[in-house]
């Protein structure tokens, strides 16, 4: 373990804890914080923290000041972190990383479950994340943010895609079934999901339905393969129509006046192009999995379900519940934040044994009652 930390960490800090043993230890008080708001998800952090702890035989007082899943402000320390100064002035690289961006992930899964509260979340961001480290951290953070949500009466996120990140939702596996690449295999729609259910009877069957741009026609095709199925709630169509183009049956005209049969309200203001995009446009708008939701219905397949993926966002989720888009899952890896530099969490030792001290500009993060020693209110 010292080893690692000692590779990993910046050297600056290295060298500070050089210093500090050569010259005399000090007992520190950092303070942890982001510049943005975000949702407390500090377990990961706080964990490696513990266990560095107990390896090297120094205790460390590791006060979070929001529990895990709530709500904090820009600038607020969610941690202070009191110890040695030689023991953890060389730790602060790694317990950022490990801190900042589940936070910024948490908040966004937060906001992106109460912007379309009927709908079931599925965390899909494995495949964009920077290794496993990163992907256990996205996990996690959208579980949190997620049961944040769920406190506010959303659905949240109800599972992921990897047997190894499961247990973030309390999961014995990852959930999903088929990507592009089996109904290429298969050669039709409907026989990759036959294949599927030959292969795997028991479990529920979602099928990617925009292969080969036929989602309406293949969509009905499989729901009359598998009755059953169908009647019981146990198929799902997947809608992640590419961006280039409009669902099957689809163009401006129709898109608009699917909308207007069901929420004419959400098209009759003035809209940015990516929320009209979002709406009437192509891919999966709003439109489009209201144009699907017809088509089942019309067929007599009212228990069929619709999994919504492609580019959701905390704004595209927002849209799709103002048209009141009938969507029952949505897959999404889109809280990975848009902007990594949001991510960045920072630390500031505020106290040196038992003195109040702190860089110009950051007394906001001293304790209330160092402030009121310092002269701040």
């Amino acid at each position: 373990m010292e080893r690692d930390i000692t590779a990993r960490t910046d050297s600056y800090f290295n060298r500070t804890r050089g210093i500090v043993e050569k010259f005399g230890d000090s007992r520190v008080t950092y303070a942890v914080f982001l510049r943005r708001p975000v949702i407390s998800a500090p377990r990961i952090a706080v964990d490696w923290l513990e266990t560095v702890s107990k390896a090297r035989g120094t205790p460390f007082e590791i006060d979070v000041k929001y529990p895990e899943g709530t709500w904090v402000g820009a600038g607020d320390p969610l941690i202070y972190l009191t110890g040695s100064f030689a023991a953890l002035s060389d730790l602060e690289t790694i317990y950022l990383q490990k801190l900042g961006s589940p936070c910024v992930a948490a908040h966004n899964a937060y906001q992106m479950c109460l912007e379309l509260p009927e709908a079931a979340f599925l965390a899909m961001d494995a495949r964009h994340c920077a290794g496993f480290e990163m992907q256990d951290m996205m996990a996690y953070a959208a579980s949190v943010g997620g049961a944040a949500a769920q406190r506010e009466g959303a659905k949240g996120f109800v599972g992921n895609a990897t047997d190894a990140t499961a247990h973030w939702f309390g999961a014995p596996a990852g959930r999903g079934t088929m990507p592009h690449a089996l109904i290429g295999y298969a050669g039709s729609t409907l026989r990759a999901a036959e294949m599927f259910h030959e292969t795997f009877p028991d479990e529920p069957l979602t099928v990617l339905v925009d292969y080969f741009g036929l989602e309406v026609t293949d969509a009905l095709a499989v729901a009359a393969r598998f009755p059953e199925h169908a009647a019981a709630g146990r198929l799902s169509v997947r809608l992640d129509t590419h961006g280039g183009r409009f669902l099957e049956g689809l163009d401006p005209a129709e898109s608009y006046a699917v909308l207007e049969r069901h929420a004419p309200a959400a098209i009759r203001r003035y809209r940015s192009d990516a929320e009209l995009r979002h709406l009437v446009g192509t891919g999966v708008s709003a439109a489009a999995i209201w144009h699907m939701r017809d088509a089942l219905d019309a067929a007599g397949y009212d228990k069929v379900r619709i999994v919504a993926s492609s580019g959701f966002s905390v704004s595209k989720c927002r849209v799709m519940n103002e048209a009141h888009a009938p969507v029952d899952v949505v897959g999404t890896g889109s809280f990975i934040p848009d902007s990594w530099s949001e991510t960045y969490a920072t630390a500031d030792i505020v106290d040196y044994d038992g003195t109040p001290r702190v860089k110009v500009g950051r007394e906001f993060l001293l304790r209330r009652d160092s402030r009121r020693r310092n002269g701040h209110s």
